[in-house]
């Protein structure tokens, strides 16, 4: 019958919505990763430079000093220090403040000083109190100044509050992504449903049948996956010119690749995944279902 003609569509018409689609969710999946992983690098790097200082008490010698600065350098989480003896706390009061507390006391009252900073995993308020203790328990040292608790407290809360909202919109984005090829797989599969009631009548297999919408969705999530890459590598090339520095300060082009060669790679599972189960679920009706839209 006239009716039951099938009308045959080329690879590109019957996967360009799912291909556009793909690639938009997977642009702004990109984009995520990109301002997730900068934010992080950038949270890292300011916490890195939480600076504690370790004052000395009177007396010491510079080779109590350096004994002290390197016992400091090897506690553990301690990422680099540095020693201000007391003559240079001297000079840097003089720029500082214009005053000679040498020549008004006769003596140099201050001490000397290390100033050294943590590594990054170590930059909350127990993991700073612990380090204190451990080097405040250096012989020589006196006490440890160390930053406002609710600064540090802060930072991480804000991190944390940062990567579950960026989490959330990834999520949303994928379960958008999700029912779009699904429909558009529904919709392909509709299209062929005399073809493959005819396949079913000789035998084929329901995997045999599925074989071909899953590799051919998959083909297409990988061409949205390079497309997508492709637009966010000509933006982050393009970043230092309009004056954004710090995506390219953090996601070098190694980095990149990693992120696009994952873009492909989730836009080819992606659309494998949606093909697989809307092709299942199709199959899985009876005789009069099949031929309803």
């Amino acid at each position: 019958m006239k009716d039951n003609k099938e009308v045959k569509i080329s690879f590109w018409a019957a996967h360009a919505t799912t291909i556009v689609s793909v690639t938009l969710v997977l642009l702004l999946l990109g984009i995520i990763a990109t301002v997730s992983y900068s934010a992080a690098s950038e949270t890292d790097r300011m916490r890195e430079r939480i600076e504690l200082s370790a004052v000395m008490t009177d007396s010491l010698t510079d080779a109590d000093a350096f004994r002290i600065l390197n016992g400091i350098q090897h506690t553990p989480g301690v990422n680099a220090a540095d020693l201000v003896t007391a003559d240079q706390a001297m000079e840097m009061w003089k720029k500082d403040t214009g005053e000679d507390l040498q020549a008004l006391y006769g003596v140099n009252p201050l001490t000397p000083e290390v100033n050294f900073t943590l590594q990054s995993r170590y930059a909350t308020p127990d993991s700073i109190a612990k380090v204190v203790r451990q080097v405040q328990a250096i012989p020589g040292v006196e006490e440890v100044a160390t930053p406002e608790a609710d600064m540090v407290s802060g930072m991480n809360r804000n991190l944390s509050t940062i990567t579950l909202l960026l989490a959330v919109i990834a999520g949303v984005m994928t379960v958008i992504s999700f029912v779009l090829i699904n429909n558009t797989v529904h919709l392909s599969i509709y299209a062929r449903r005399f073809t493959i009631h005819t396949m079913r009548l000789v035998g084929a297999t329901n995997g045999f049948i599925r074989r071909p919408f899953v590799l051919q969705n998959m083909l297409a999530g990988a061409i949205a996956g390079v497309i997508a890459s492709g637009v966010m590598a000509a933006a982050l090339a393009a970043s230092p010119e309009a004056g954004i520095t710090i995506f390219t300060a953090h996601v070098t082009w190694p980095v990149y690749g990693i992120m696009a060669g994952s873009l492909v790679i989730i836009g080819a599972l992606l659309c494998a995944l949606a093909a697989s189960l809307a092709t299942t679920r199709y199959l899985r009706k009876e005789y009069g279902q099949f031929f309803k839209s």
